[in-house]
C-alpha cells in the first residue's frame, strides 16, 4: 500500500517536472532572438545586464524569475517621400525612395535595439526608421545640387546610405539597401536642367554626325586614292614583270637555239664515233669468230690429243714400273723365303686345280670332318699347316669352303 503511494506520487511528480520543463522551453526559429529578462549576466565584453540573448536552438526558462521576449529579425521595407526639400541653390525638390531596414543580430548593436524596440510593434520601428530616413534624406538634398542630385544619383544615393547608417546605428537598426526611385520638381527646373542638356546632347550629336560624315567623305576619298595608286602600281607591275618575261623568254629561246645546233653537232660527232666503234667490234667479232671457227678448235684438238697421247704414255709408264716393281719384290720375297715362297706359288698355281675338284662337291652337305692321324700323327697338322700357307698367300681357305658347301673364291691377281 505504501509503496503503490510511493509510486504515485513519483509518477505524478515527473508527470509536473515534465510539465514544467516543456511550458519553459522555448525555441529560437534562424529569423529571431530571444530575450530572457529577469537575471543578470555577464556579456562577452564585461559588462553586467539583466538579460541574455538565444539566438538560434533553444533555452529553458526559469520559472517564477525570467520573462521571454521574442524581436523579430526579418527585413522591413519603408517608402521614402520627401516633398519640396530644397536644394543648394534654393530649388524644392521632390524625392522618392525605398529602403530596407532590420534589427540586427550581433552585438553590441542588438542591446540598442533591445533598449529602445523591445516589446513595440513593427509598424512603430517602421515610423521611427522612417522619419529617421526622410530626416537623413532632406539633409543629403540641402548639401547637393539639383544637378549633381539629378546627373550623379550614385554619388547622392551612396551619401544617403552613409548620413543615414550612423543615425540608424545608434537606434539600434541596420539599412540593408536604399535605392533612389524617382526626382522631380514642382517649378520645371529639371525639366529645364534636362531641356538644356538635351539640346546641347542634340547639338554635339549634329556635330559628330557633320564630323563623321565629313571623316567618312575624307577617309573614302583616301580610301579611293589608295585603291587607284594601289592599281597604278599593279599595272606597272605587270608591266616590269611582262618585260622581264620578254627578256627571259628571249635568253631562253637563244639558249635553246644554241643547245638545239650544240646537240645535233655532238649527235653527228657521237654517230661517227658509235660508228668507228661499230666498226672496231666488227673486226673484233671476225677475229673472235675466226678464232672460235679454227683455231680454238685446232688448239683444242691439238690440246685433246697431248693430254691422250700422255696418259697414254703415263699409263704405260705406270703399268710397266708396277710390273717391274710387283716382279722385282715377288724375286725378292721369293729369294728371302726360300722353300716357302716356292710351296706359296706352287699353292697359288692350284687354285684354279681346287675349284676344278670341288665344284663337284657343292651339293653335298658335310656335317663334321674328320682327319686321320697319319704315321707318326702329322698329316692333319700337314694339312692345316698347308691350309694356313694356302690362305695367308692366296686368300683361299678350303677347308672353310669344304665346311660351307662351297667353291673358295679365286685368289686375287696381282699386277
Amino acid at each position: 500500500m505504501t509503496f503503490g503511494i510511493v509510486l504515485a506520487v513519483a509518477l505524478v511528480a515527473m508527470a509536473v517536472l515534465l510539465v514544467i520543463v516543456l511550458r519553459n522551453t522555448y525555441v529560437c526559429a534562424p529569423s529571431e532572438v530571444l530575450i530572457f529578462s529577469g537575471r543578470n549576466w555577464t556579456t562577452p565584453d564585461g559588462r553586467v545586464v539583466g538579460f541574455r540573448c538565444v539566438r538560434g536552438g533553444r533555452a529553458m526558462r526559469m520559472p517564477l524569475i525570467e520573462v521571454v521576449d521574442r524581436i523579430e529579425l526579418t527585413n522591413m521595407a519603408i517608402e521614402l517621400s520627401v516633398q519640396n526639400a530644397f536644394s543648394r541653390g534654393g530649388v524644392p525638390l521632390n524625392v522618392v525612395a525605398v529602403a530596407n531596414i532590420k534589427i540586427p543580430s550581433e552585438e553590441p548593436l542588438l542591446h540598442n535595439a533591445l533598449e529602445r524596440f523591445l516589446g513595440w510593434d513593427r509598424k512603430q520601428i517602421i515610423f521611427v526608421a522612417k522619419d529617421t530616413l526622410e530626416g537623413n534624406l532632406r539633409g543629403v538634398i540641402a548639401e547637393l545640387t539639383p544637378e549633381e542630385i539629378n546627373q550623379k544619383k550614385d554619388m547622392f544615393q551612396q551619401k544617403l546610405i552613409d548620413e543615414a547608417h550612423r543615425d540608424l546605428q545608434r537606434l539600434g537598426l541596420v539599412l540593408d539597401n536604399l535605392q533612389i526611385q524617382n526626382i522631380s520638381d514642382e517649378v520645371g527646373y529639371l525639366t529645364s536642367v534636362g531641356r538644356v542638356r538635351g539640346a546641347q546632347v542634340r547639338k554635339n550629336a549634329r556635330i559628330g554626325e557633320v564630323r563623321a560624315k565629313a571623316s567618312a567623305a575624307v577617309q573614302k576619298a583616301t580610301n579611293r586614292m589608295e585603291s587607284e595608286m594601289s592599281k597604278i602600281d599593279a599595272d606597272l607591275n605587270v608591266a616590269r614583270k611582262e618585260n622581264e618575261r620578254r627578256i627571259v623568254e628571249a635568253r631562253t629561246q637563244r639558249e635553246a637555239v644554241i643547245a638545239e645546233v650544240r646537240g645535233r653537232v655532238l649527235a653527228q660527232v657521237a654517230e661517227a664515233k658509235a660508228q668507228l666503234l661499230a666498226w672496231d667490234a666488227r673486226v673484233e667479232q671476225v677475229r673472235l669468230k675466226l678464232e672460235a671457227d679454227v683455231v680454238a678448235p685446232a688448239q683444242a684438238e691439238k690440246q685433246r690429243r697431248e693430254a691422250e697421247a700422255g696418259g697414254q704414255a703415263a699409263s704405260i709408264r705406270a703399268h710397266g714400273k708396277a710390273g717391274a716393281d710387283a716382279l722385282l719384290s715377288l724375286a725378292t720375297a721369293y729369294k728371302a723365303s726360300g722353300t716357302a715362297a716356292r710351296d706359296a706359288l706352287l699353292l697359288q698355281k692350284l687354285v684354279p686345280l681346287f675349284e676344278q675338284l670341288t665344284s663337284t662337291m657343292r651339293g653335298i652337305k658335310i656335317d663334321r670332318l674328320t682327319v686321320l692321324g697319319a704315321q707318326n700323327g702329322t698329316l692333319g697338322a700337314t694339312l692345316l699347316n698347308a691350309n694356313e700357307q694356302l690362305r695367308a698367300a692366296t686368300g683361299v681357305d678350303v677347308v672353310g669352303a669344304i665346311g660351307r658347301g662351297t667353291t673358295p673364291p679365286p685368289a686375287p691377281r696381282k699386277a
